[in-house]
Order: C-alpha cells, then sequence, then structure tokens
C-alpha cells in the first residue's frame, strides 16, 4: 500500500514495506512497526489525535 499526502506524487506518503511502515519523503523518513502504525490509527480513531 502506498498513499500520497496530497493527490500528487510529488507529497510525502505512507507506505507498507513488509511489516514497516514508511511516512515522509526521500530522506525525511519516519519508520514505524505494524503495532506502532496501530497505535497511532487507533489514537486517531478514539479521537485522541485529531486535526490541528
Amino acid at each position: 500500500m502506498k498513499v500520497y499526502i496530497c493527490e500528487k506524487s510529488c507529497c510525502p506518503a505512507v507506505e507498507t514495506v513488509g511489516d514497516d511502515v514508511l511516512i515522509g519523503e526521500d530522506t525525511n523518513m519516519v519508520r514505524l512497526k505494524k503495532n506502532e502504525w496501530n497505535k497511532l490509527v487507533e489514537k486517531i480513531h478514539s479521537g485522541e489525535l485529531h486535526t490541528i
């Protein structure tokens, strides 16, 4: 899975690679394990994290 933050492929992306989720672009990347990603999604769904 690879999803771009905006409608263009030049924007940062969220991509699953094996057991990792990569967030960012080029040399500015964050690597989360699946359990870390799932915890982040859980916090968004619960309302603990929201738009700013």
